[in-house]
């Protein structure tokens, strides 16, 4: 993952409990929709062979990494299968600094002012604030205060009506996963309702940073 690149569309869409008969409409449904950058979450059942067969189809057309990741030989997995970057729901530190030893992106989860000082002293690339819906876009705004320098990415809650709102109040990117990329969507194939959705998330963003 190149950051600057994430940071021209600074969204990145989580799928969780995907399978695989439907990784290659999924893959060019969010290709079309204009999202540029997913995670495959180490939870999901096959992942790493999940996360090759993503990178495949999407042939350079999508940024693809890992989430969930909690331990070196997942973090191992997951690039060993193609993944480009790391997303953590908390610090583990032992996974960033291989992820750094690497040069690979590295999105560690924080919530508290502590814990987000310690993720960004660690080496994040940015500290994904998770969940970011229990305290809302003013806790960036708070946060940012004293740690002015410090990237971080709302993930929890993001939708398109409030996005706007989460950038203007610091965060430098955002996340979504299961609101839009539902388990009954999947199993239904409603990769329309995916696409219109992606769309509109996408929208408000540019609204707001235009």
């Amino acid at each position: 993952m190149d950051i600057n690149q994430f940071k021209q569309l600074p969204i990145l869409g989580i799928l969780r409990g995907v399978e695989s008969h439907i990784i290659e409409p999924l893959v060019e449904t969010v290709i079309s929709a204009g999202l540029k950058t997913i995670e495959i979450t180490m939870n999901t059942p096959g992942a790493p062979d999940l996360i090759s067969q993503t990178v495949k189809v999407a042939q350079n057309r999508l940024t693809v990494g890992a989430g969930t990741v909690l331990t070196d030989d997942d973090a191992k997995s997951a690039i060993t299968s193609g993944a480009s970057f790391i997303v953590q729901p908390t610090l583990v530190k032992d996974v960033t600094e291989f992820c750094n030893g690497l040069g690979i992106p590295i999105f560690p989860g924080a919530l508290t002012p502590q814990e987000i000082y310690d993720a960004w002293n660690a080496g994040a690339s940015m500290v994904k604030v998770f969940p970011a819906k229990a305290f809302g876009p003013d806790y960036f705004k708070e946060i940012k205060g004293p740690f002015q320098n410090i990237e971080l990415l709302a993930c929890g809650g993001i939708n398109s009506n409030n996005i706007q709102e989460y950038f203007s109040c610091g965060a430098s990117a955002a996340a979504f996963g299961g609101s839009i990329f539902s388990r009954e969507r999947f199993e239904t194939k409603d990769f329309d309702s995916i696409k219109k959705d992606i769309e509109s998330l996408i929208s408000a963003y540019k609204t707001n940073s235009s």
